[in-house]
């Protein structure tokens, strides 16, 4: 690997159980481990669920992580997007448009009726993306609210550049059909 992973030595630390590399490793992937498990499940409690167990499987593969075989974030983004999977296939039968869903990003210094246009374009998108299939969804997750590159995002699925370029291409036509319809059928009411 020609690039160093910012996080090895952070984790051999965490593997030797210093608990000021715990608390630092959890400050560093927290926030971002629970935004994408919430976005891939709507659900802000089996979000929390997931990243629980993410970091359980953190401090169990600390002290055996091997620097150089994988970048630290991709693994654990993996591991993420794992346990979100196993979530989703047990929860099959649930609605995953949940109101704990995704959090709302509305500047509470707007209008109260731009408050409301906001939330109700954000729970059409929140709906819209609960439609899409899981790696569709996935692959929007990892490149546009994770904010990970192409080579990352194709990385953490194990998938070619060129196939996370065709997924994201069908899942943003996907979204734009879901979300056009949902305006159409807003209107004709």
């Amino acid at each position: 690997m020609s690039e160093q992973d910012p996080d090895a030595e952070l984790i051999e630390r965490v593997g030797r159980r210093d608990s000021a590399a715990v608390r630092t490793l959890m400050e560093r992937k927290l926030p971002r481990l629970l935004a994408l498990a919430t976005r891939m499940l709507g659900d802000r409690m089996e979000a929390e669920d997931v990243t629980q167990e993410a970091f359980i499987r953190i401090w169990k593969q600390a002290p055996h992580w091997r620097t150089g075989e994988a970048r630290f974030d991709t693994w654990l983004h993996r591991v993420a997007m794992n346990l979100c999977y196993d979530r989703l296939r047990a929860n099959r039968e649930k609605p995953t448009d949940d109101e704990d869903g995704l959090p709302d990003l509305v500047d509470p210094a707007i209008a109260p009726d731009e408050r409301l246009e906001h939330r109700s374009r954000d729970e059409q998108i929140r709906a819209a993306l609960a439609t899409l299939p899981a790696r569709q969804r996935e692959a929007l997750v990892l490149n546009y609210y994770q904010e990970l590159s192409n080579i990352e995002a194709a990385g953490v699925m194990g998938i070619t550049v060129d196939a996370l370029e065709s997924l994201l291409s069908r899942a943003r036509r996907n979204l734009r059909a879901q979300l056009t319809n949902s305006s159409h059928s807003k209107d004709t009411r």
